[in-house]
Order: structure tokens, then sequence, then C-alpha cells
């Protein structure tokens, strides 16, 4: 099942070097498990409540192969260049199946509860 590592980042500025370099490079770190960019700071459209920041989105086949190449020596050595830097948050996180029903985990959530449900 698809995982997906996502970033909120709080860049000031321009880039400095060392994040520029950390952009160079990261592809390569996350090659042998999969990934791949599927947002990298692109203007974001507020709808709902605030988001200071910028947002990037990587794709990788699992969640195993997320958290591997997270910890891998590739990425935890290229890592500081971006923390040194740029304050955020990262998070790995399991997509959901293609057949995902949301209706099946409201009906497990009811039955759980003891709520009727919504006709």
């Amino acid at each position: 099942m698809t995982a997906y590592a996502i970033a909120h980042l709080y860049p000031e500025g321009r880039p400095d070097a060392e994040v520029i370099d950390y952009i160079e490079r990261i592809q390569s770190t996350m090659d042998p498990y999969g990934g791949r960019f599927l947002v990298h700071n692109a203007p974001v459209e507020v709808v709902e409540g605030a988001w200071p920041g910028a947002v990037v989105v990587l794709g990788f086949p699992s969640i195993g192969e997320a958290r591997a190449w997270y910890a891998s020596p590739a990425y935890q050595e290229l890592a500081p260049l971006r923390t040194r830097n740029m304050a955020g948050d990262l998070v790995l996180v399991e997509g959901v199946a293609a057949d995902y029903d949301p209706r099946a985990t409201a009906a497990a959530l009811r039955a759980a509860a003891g709520a009727a449900p919504v006709a």
C-alpha cells in the first residue's frame, strides 16, 4: 500500500547553499526505496484555517520503504542540510487501499459508539 512522507516546512527567505545542496541530492536517497516527489513547494490554496509555509509530499511503495528511506544512512547524512536551515514537521503515513470506502469506517465507528445510522 502506498505511503507518504509529508513535510510542512517554514522557509525564511531565499534558500541558502545547504538547502540547495539538499534539494539536488535528495532524489538519490529516495531512489533505492522507490520514492518520488508528488508535491514540491507548490503554491497552496488555503480554503480552511491557516497554512504558513510550504508543503512537500513524497510517495513510496509502502510504509516499510518510507521508513527505510528516512532511517537510511544516506538520508540521515543529508537531512541536517535542511534541518539546520529550515524549521518544519515531517510525518510518514500509510495511504488507503484503492477500494477504501469511508462508509465502512463510519459504520464501524457507529457500531463501536452504539449510535444509530443516519437515514
